[in-house]
Order: C-alpha cells, then structure tokens, then sequence
C-alpha cells in the first residue's frame, strides 16, 4: 500500500491548484460552520490540507491548530496565511494520533474530507472526542465511498495497486453515523448535497463514559 505522507507530499502543488467546483456546496458548509464558532472558540482542524478553509475560518476564531500529515502541504499553507497576514492558525506537520490529549481541549474539532481516507475510522473519531471539551462539537465533511457505484469502487481498488491513490475507506452513511454515536457524539445535524457526501454536526455528550 502506498504510504499516505508520500502521496500527498508528492500531490501537494497539484492538490492546491484544484478548483473547487461546487462553490454552493462548500459555501453552505462554510456558513453552518461558523455558526457554531465565536471570537473565543480553540479550533483543532486535522486533515486541513493546504490550509484554505482554516484561513477562511481564522477571522471567526480565538485560535486554530491545523495539522496535515504532509509536511509539504503545511509549507504551503503557512505561506497562504501570511499572504493574507492571518496570524492566529498554528499550522503543523501531524498525525491526529500525534496530536495528545492533555495538551488542550478544543470547542470545534474539524475533520473536513478526511475520515474516508483514515485507516482506522474508529480510532480517530474516539480521539477526536477526547481532544473536545465537553459539549463542544466535531464537524466533518466526508466522501461515503461506500455508498458510489461499484464499477468506481473497483476502480479505486486497481488505483490503489498502481499506486495512483492512497488509503480509502468504503465507508457508508449509516457506518458513519453509528460509528460517531458509538463514539458518544450526539447528531445535530446532517446534510448531504448528493447521495456520496455527507456534512454531520455532533456534539460530544458529557455524560459518556470514554472520557
């Protein structure tokens, strides 16, 4: 299997050079988004790529801890931030299993297009809900590569083999959804712009006993 670091090091100027086509779609996240964010909310978002939607939301926030696992990506996106003289996003090369517990708690963590290309889908949403302040929330963006056609699939598969595309999980709407509740989130919101998306809003329940 490819290695991921690798992969999106070596995808990084490509990958910050796409346009993103469906403007509505990713307008909307960006206006939900921030209506759960305040001038006194810690961000944590992992997966944050080239850093574009972090700077967007920096103006929002107190703080923002971006973290991608290419060190590439992260070079880049520091350079965007000071093009736009943004000053309160830690950008950072890492893991979220890097990322410790007792370091801080956050108000928002955010995992946009990230959780179908993570190996270990449980894993991470459990630590995601440790990283969280009680009642705060977790907003993810996520492909559900399970739910496309199956000819897409396995072409995703032969990709994989040639080493053309990294790690992805064939995760559906409902594998999600009980993975997150399983987890101790409660589902605020989902909203879905075609049937192989999903945006979900869960709050992190206090009561539940991972903590």
């Amino acid at each position: 299997m490819i290695d991921s670091k690798k992969f999106w090091d070596k995808c990084a100027k490509k990958y910050t050079k796409t346009v993103i086509k469906d403007q509505v779609t990713y307008q909307k996240k960006l206006a939900i988004t921030q209506q759960y964010l305040s001038k006194n909310s810690e961000v944590l978002e992992f997966g944050c790529g080239s850093g574009g939607t972090a700077i967007i939301h920096a103006p929002f926030v107190k703080q923002i801890v971006a973290t991608d696992i290419s060190e590439k990506m992260i070079k880049i996106a520091k350079t965007k931030a000071n093009k736009c003289n943004i000053n309160n996003i830690i950008f950072q090369q890492s893991t979220l299993d890097n990322l410790v517990v007792q370091e801080r708690h956050y108000d928002v963590v955010l995992g946009l297009n990230i959780l179908h290309l993570l190996e270990d889908v449980d894993r991470s949403i459990n630590h995601v809900y440790k990283l969280l302040k009680s009642n705060a929330i977790f907003i993810s963006s996520t492909s559900l590569v399970g739910e496309v056609n199956v000819i897409f699939r396995w072409l995703i598969v032969i990709m994989q083999f040639l080493g053309l595309a990294p790690y992805v999980d064939f995760l559906t709407k409902k594998q999600l959804t009980d993975k997150l509740i399983k987890a101790g989130f409660s589902i605020e919101l989902e909203w879905q712009s075609s049937h192989e998306s999903i945006f979900i809003i869960a709050r992190k329940q206090s009561s539940n006993t991972i903590e």
